[in-house]
């Protein structure tokens, strides 16, 4: 999912988990909640979605349960370390002294922040491949759109209604909540009931908030609500799914044979609504489209088995398919994955490769 969702999510695991017994529990979390995507820049990740590293790195070893294991061991050291050096020798412990670092709290709050980046990728229907380095296999979950404001609103609320009365807690908070708005009212498409419950949500946060329906005292407690509510809202969409995804099956055996491939793709803005896509050897159609796919072509195959970017975006895509154009300076071979770029659209999901007159068979 999108990096505020991860931030938001972890920072109520944060708090939930640590609040009142962990030092700045609620940003340890937010930031152990985006380590999978921050800590591909170690391995050369870079975000340009044309490039090669885009396609090869992301959501690739940092995202896998052995990745996170690690990287959850490795910010549990590095903060522990860091909140040890920032509490003062001899310090007494009165009520002002910061709490007693807990290294088992801390372990807990760190995994169930890595982890749940892990967890909510998955959810979805870009994937992730859960068993590197010994297995490439992506596994996609096709519940919840990559980007979805409940994500955003649950949590959100919940942190305002446990924070300080104070400008300095509230700034940050007020200056998301109308981005939310903006994200809701400002874009075509949305859904009416998606808006009215956007509205209802940002309203509540602001009563609760002035009324001090939970405060700092609850804190803990209305995070673990709050994540509770994420928990059931994305199991609905789950089970939402199923009757989706049963239909796209059926569809997808019945024009294409057992051998089909199919999905029940999520749709950013859109809840509880999904898009079938069934695939053959030759053939991904959605609803209203078909396209070719050409995956025999002799200079398709050319391309995936000799080029870096070729074999990268093949290991990506879902629905990959390729177009060849040939003009008297030369060849030029086009895949795109089908979920995200249908032709004639260009940039993300797309990687173009010239290729001589004659091309290599």
């Amino acid at each position: 999912m999108d990096n505020l969702a991860h931030t938001l999510v972890g920072a109520a695991l944060g708090r939930a988990v640590g609040a009142g017994r962990i030092p700045a529990a609620g940003w340890i979390g937010a930031v152990a909640a985006n380590a999978p995507d921050w800590s591909e820049f170690l391995l050369g990740f870079w975000p340009s979605r044309g490039s090669i590293a885009y396609y090869a790195l992301h959501r690739g070893i940092t995202h896998s349960l052995a990745g996170a294991a690690v990287g959850s061991v490795a910010i549990v050291l590095a903060v522990w370390l860091l909140l040890a050096a920032l509490r003062r020798p001899g310090e007494r412990k009165d009520d002002r002294s910061p709490p007693r670092l807990r290294i088992g709290v801390l372990a807990i709050l760190v995994s169930a922040a890595v982890f749940s980046h892990v967890y909510m990728d998955w959810q979805g229907s870009y994937g992730v491949r859960l068993f590197l380095p010994w297995d490439a296999t992506w596994y996609y979950a096709d519940w919840v759109a990559i980007v979805d404001l409940f994500f955003w609103l649950v949590p959100l609320v919940a942190l305002a209604w446990g924070s300080q009365r104070h400008w300095r807690d509230l700034l940050p908070t007020v200056l998301l909540a109308a981005i939310i708005a903006w994200a809701v009212l400002g874009v075509d498409g949305v859904p009416a009931w998606l808006r009215v419950g956007c509205g209802v949500m940002l309203v509540l946060g602001a009563v609760g908030w002035v009324r001090h329906w939970f405060g700092v005292a609850a804190r803990r407690r209305v995070s673990a609500l709050a994540l509770l509510a994420l928990a059931c809202y994305a199991g609905a969409q789950g089970v939402a799914s199923v009757p989706a995804k049963t239909a796209t099956r059926r569809a997808a055996v019945t024009r294409f044979g057992p051998d089909a491939q199919w999905a029940a793709l999520t749709q950013v803005g859109h809840p509880f609504a999904f898009e079938p896509v069934v695939a053959s050897r030759d053939t991904v159609a959605g609803p209203r489209w078909v396209l070719p796919r050409h995956l025999d072509d002799p200079r398709v195959r050319h391309v995936l088995r000799e080029t870096p970017a070729g074999r990268a975006l093949s290991g990506f895509a879902r629905f990959l398919t390729a177009t060849v154009d040939s003009g008297p300076e030369g060849v030029v071979v086009t895949l795109r994955d089908a979920r995200y770029a249908r032709p004639p659209a260009t940039g993300w999901g797309v990687v173009t490769f010239p290729l001589p007159a004659v091309a290599p068979r």
